[in-house]
């Protein structure tokens, strides 16, 4: 299954670029749970219980095509295929770290919100 490099849809913009590889809802997840072990499709999937197989597919394919993942038949069709991350893609954990500690901040700053009673007019 050969992948056909993506282009960066606006040229010479890098967070263009970055959002591109790794943006969208499930990029960053599939790469975070790649870096704790190389997986195969079905572990993948159990991982993100609520992301479609089509877009599990789409997803990976292309993270492969950015060569941020490598995927690696074991045999034949059916044999499964495990996934992992390459060394370019383990260069993407560091800020995935941070948007994950990022993340977790956010989510108390605004769980704070939701806890303070509102007035009633």
């Amino acid at each position: 299954m050969l992948q056909t490099r993506r282009r960066n849809p606006v040229s010479d913009c890098p967070l263009t670029a970055a959002l591109a590889a790794v943006g969208g809802k499930w990029k960053a997840i599939i790469v975070y749970t790649l870096a704790e072990s190389p997986q195969h499709f079905a572990a993948l999937r159990g991982f993100m219980s609520d992301i479609s197989q089509k877009v599990l597919t789409e997803q990976l394919g292309e993270l492969v095509a950015d060569q941020i993942v490598r995927r690696e038949p074991t045999g034949p069709a059916p044999a499964p295929v495990i996934y992992s991350l390459t060394e370019y893609g383990h260069s993407l954990l560091p800020i995935i770290d941070h948007l994950k500690t990022w993340g977790r901040g956010h989510i108390e700053r605004f769980r704070d919100e939701d806890d303070t009673p509102s007035e009633e007019t």
